[in-house]
């Protein structure tokens, strides 16, 4: 495979934040909100602790740069490629990079596949993306896919992100194959027949303790992009109506994921968005979620199939994203992207100025910008310390990674959805 970065007219035409320009995009998920580390990592973006997120994050703030026209801080990209293992495993976050890792640092899939989705996007990292391909091929399962962590059992989330990173590399993932299955393959066992009562046409997270596929709103987002060969950022599919479930002879993966769709369109019609509830309590907004699925439908049927989410978000996730972070303002402008929506004027934020001032400034970036931005986010801190919905969130994160469920983290949140 010859590493290279992709062409990117955008991103080698800016050499600022400032400037309105128009942007034409798993899993993921938004980094937790928590009470500020100490002293965060040197190059790091955020301020929460990165123990459960921090590849993560950085890597979705690194791609969301990018995909906005901007040139990302050399100290925050230093940061991820710091972080890689000799073997070319990311682990979420390796306190001291110095330190050689071993059969105790909790690498995954879900971090090495986006770190690697980022650094092809920022460019100049052929030797790091190779040896990060390399692992991830070397613990593919026999069934063709991937599983959060080495030697677990495959999961849509996780494929799905890994089939990001080998099409982002201009890797054929047909072409990535174990026991003569290809990533593909695994992906499409997840998909749910249309005959379902409930959760027709959706993704599965994974089958449960008993062999059944239960339909998760989180594993459809990332399993439409996998079955499309998409990563994190995409841009509007053909436009195409909204359609119901239909079985086929062959669920090819074009068709799994429009009945894949069809399901999410179903599950926003009410409200508009996603719900997700933790621990009993009542349902919430899921705006990490809402904000794949509308990257989703964008990839799989055109922008107008994600307009009443999108608008919902433009509407309502700035106070989400002030107190999520910077893998949260990621998501909303890869769903900006995905639709042809102004990042920079996202319901009246500028999403891009919010996520540059998480963290180092990129370069070019304008001092007056960056600093202004930054008195905009610890009035927003001040505004929101009484909210409950970050304590939430957290707690939402430290589940899935208590049960080693990576995606989405973004930030990530992987949370299994009835």
């Amino acid at each position: 495979m010859n590493v290279r970065r992709r062409s990117s007219a955008a991103a080698l035409a800016a050499i600022a934040v400032i400037g309105a320009a128009a942007a034409p995009a798993v899993a993921a998920d938004p980094s937790p909100s928590s009470s500020p580390s100490a002293s965060a990592p040197s190059g790091l973006y955020g301020t929460t602790d990165p123990q459960y997120d921090g590849v993560w994050r950085q890597s979705l703030a690194l791609l969301a740069q990018d995909t906005a026209g901007v040139i990302p801080s050399s100290t925050a990209v230093k940061w991820l490629t710091d972080q890689q293992c000799a073997n070319g495993a990311f682990a979420p976050f390796r306190a001291d990079p110095a330190a050689a890792c071993d059969a105790k640092t909790p690498v995954d899939t879900n971090n090495t596949a986006a770190a690697v989705q980022a650094l092809w996007a920022v460019g100049g990292h052929g030797d790091v993306i190779e040896k990060a391909l390399g692992w991830l091929k070397s613990v593919q399962n026999k069934d063709g896919g991937w599983g959060y962590s080495p030697g677990t059992p495959s999961d849509a989330n996780s494929t799905s992100v890994v089939i990001g990173a080998l099409t982002a590399t201009e890797t054929n993932p047909e072409d990535v194959e174990k026991g003569g299955k290809s990533p593909y393959d695994a992906l499409l066992t997840f998909a749910l027949p249309c005959a379902k009562d409930k959760g027709a046409g959706a993704f599965a997270f994974q089958p449960d303790k008993d062999g059944k596929l239960l339909p998760n709103a989180d594993a459809t987002a990332a399993g439409v992009l996998g079955a499309l060969g998409k990563g994190l950022v995409t841009e509007a599919g053909e436009k195409s109506t909204a359609a119901s479930c239909a079985d086929a002879a062959v669920p090819a993966r074009e068709h799994a994921a429009a009945n894949a769709a069809a399901y999410l369109t179903a599950a926003l019609a009410e409200d508009g968005h996603l719900v997700s509830a933790l621990g009993g309590s009542a349902d919430q907004p899921d705006y990490g979620n809402t904000a794949d699925a509308v990257v989703a439908l964008a990839a799989q049927g055109g922008a107008d199939q994600a307009a009443e989410p999108l608008a919902w978000l433009e509407k309502n996730a700035a106070k989400w994203a002030a107190e999520s972070g910077p893998a949260a303002y990621a998501q909303l402008i890869f769903a900006a992207h995905a639709t042809g929506t102004d990042p920079r004027d996202f319901g009246g934020t500028d999403l891009v100025a919010k996520l540059n001032a998480t963290g180092p400034a990129p370069q070019g970036a304008a001092a007056k910008d960056t600093a202004s931005t930054n008195a905009d986010e610890k009035s927003d801190e001040k505004k929101d310390d009484d909210s409950p919905f970050g304590v939430w969130w957290f707690v939402g994160v430290c589940l899935v990674f208590g049960i080693g469920i990576g995606f989405l983290l973004s930030n990530r949140n992987k949370k299994q959805q009835p």
